[in-house]
C-alpha cells in the first residue's frame, strides 16, 4: 500500500527579529534640545542662582527673590523688543534714553497742560511708536547700518531729553503728578503691586511674562514669526520667496517703541518724577541680556523665552551682589564676564549640535 506523503504545513515566517536597542531617538532629542538658542542661557540662570542661593541667605527669602523678579522684569520687557529686533537683524542703540524720552514726554505734556495724566500716557505712546517708525524708515530708506542710524537717534534723544526738560521745568528732572486726575489709575496699571502667596510682587513681573508668552506665540506660531527670521537671516532671499522684509524691520522697531513707553510709564508712576539723564547705558544692557538668551549678532538665531534667561541672569546678579554684601562696583565685571561665558556657552552649544 503506497502512502502518499502529505506536504508540510506551510510554517508562518518568522517575525522579524527586534532592532537593536540605538540611541537613535535619544541623539534626535539631544540635538533638539541643543538647538534650541535658550539651553545655554538656561543653564547659566541656574548656575547664578544655586551660587547666590549659597553665598548671599538673603537671596533665599521670598521678598528678596521678588525684588529680583522685578529688577528682571524692567529689563526683561526691553530685552524682548530687543531680542525680536536683534533676530530681524538688526540693533536699537536709543532704546535706552528712548524709556527716559516715554516718561519724560507723559510727565511733562500733563503737567504742563495740566491734563488728565492719560492723555499724556497717549501722547507718549505715539511719540515712541513715532520714534520707532522714523528708525526703521531711516534704516530702509538710506541703507546705512542700523549702528549709526540708531546711534543718531541715541545722541537726539539725550540731548532733546536734557534740553526740553531744562526749558519747560528750569531743572533737569520733571515735576511730581502723584495729585493729577488719573495718576491713581494709571499707577495700578503700570506701578501697583499683586500679593503672591503674602509676597508683594510688582506688576511688571506680571506683564513681563505676558509679553514673553506673546512673544514666544509670534516667533513659533504666525507668519510675522517666520518673516522675523527670514529677514535676520538673509534680506535677498527672504525677499525672493516674498518676505515683506522692509515691513518687518519697520514693525520690529516699532515694537521697541512700544516696549520704552511700557516700561517708561512704570517708572514714572513708580517714582512720580523723571531724571532727563536717565536711561544712559541701558541699551547695552538690553542687547547683553538678549545675547546671553542665545541670540546672534548677526540675526535669524534666538528666541523669546532666551531673552527671558538672560534678564533674569541680569537681575539675580544685581540683587544678589548686593544681598552678598560685595561692593554694587563689581557688577558690571559680572556682566562682561556673563556676556564673554554666554557667548562661548552659545558657541559650543551650536558646534555639538551641528556634530550630532
Amino acid at each position: 500500500m503506497t502512502h502518499t506523503a502529505t506536504p508540510a504545513a506551510a510554517t508562518p515566517p518568522a517575525s522579524p527579529a527586534a532592532p537593536p536597542k540605538t540611541r537613535t531617538a535619544e541623539r534626535s532629542l539631544a540635538r533638539r534640545a541643543l538647538a534650541r538658542p535658550e539651553i545655554g542661557a538656561l543653564v547659566a540662570a541656574i548656575g547664578v542662582y544655586l551660587f547666590f542661593f549659597v553665598a548671599a541667605p538673603t537671596f533665599r527669602q521670598a521678598d528678596s527673590f521678588a525684588t529680583v523678579l522685578y529688577q528682571a522684569s524692567t529689563m526683561g520687557i526691553m530685552a524682548l523688543a530687543v531680542s525680536l529686533l536683534m533676530i530681524g537683524g538688526e540693533f536699537d542703540l536709543s532704546a535706552g534714553v528712548a524709556v527716559t524720552s516715554s516718561a519724560l514726554t507723559a510727565s511733562m505734556f500733563s503737567f504742563q497742560l495740566t491734563t488728565n495724566v492719560w492723555a499724556g500716557v497717549i501722547v507718549a505712546l505715539l511719540v515712541s511708536l513715532t520714534v520707532g517708525l522714523i528708525n526703521g524708515v531711516l534704516l530702509i530708506k538710506t541703507g546705512l547700518p542700523s549702528f549709526l542710524v540708531t546711534l543718531a537717534s541715541f545722541l537726539m534723544l539725550q540731548g532733546a531729553n536734557l534740553a526740553i526738560t531744562k526749558l519747560l521745568t528750569d531743572n533737569v528732572a520733571t515735576d511730581s503728578i502723584t495729585d493729577m486726575d488719573g495718576f491713581d489709575q494709571a499707577k495700578s496699571l503700570f506701578a501697583s503691586d499683586i500679593d503672591v502667596f503674602g509676597v508683594d510682587v510688582k506688576i511688571t513681573v506680571l506683564w513681563w511674562l505676558i509679553f514673553a508668552a506673546i512673544a514666544t506665540w509670534v516667533l513659533l506660531r504666525t507668519k510675522f514669526g517666520n518673516w522675523i527670521f527670514a529677514a535676520g537671516g538673509s534680506k535677498e532671499s527672504a525677499r525672493a520667496v516674498g518676505v515683506p522684509v522692509n515691513l518687518t524691520k519697520i514693525a520690529l522697531f516699532m515694537t521697541v517703541g512700544f516696549a520704552a513707553w511700557f516700561v517708561g510709564m512704570h517708572l514714572l508712576f513708580e517714582y512720580n518724577t523723571v531724571q532727563a539723564g536717565e536711561g544712559v547705558g541701558n541699551e547695552f544692557y538690553y542687547i547683553i541680556a538678549a545675547v546671553i538668551g542665545g541670540c546672534l549678532l548677526t540675526g535669524g538665531y534666538g528666541s523669546a523665552i532666551g531673552a527671558v534667561l538672560g534678564a533674569f541672569i541680569f537681575g539675580m546678579v544685581n540683587q544678589g551682589i548686593v544681598y552678598a554684601n560685595w561692593n554694587p562696583d563689581w557688577f558690571k565685571f559680572f556682566v562682561g564676564v556673563m556676556l564673554l561665558l554666554a557667548t562661548l556657552v552659545n558657541l559650543w552649544v551650536r558646534r555639538q549640535a551641528a556634530r550630532r
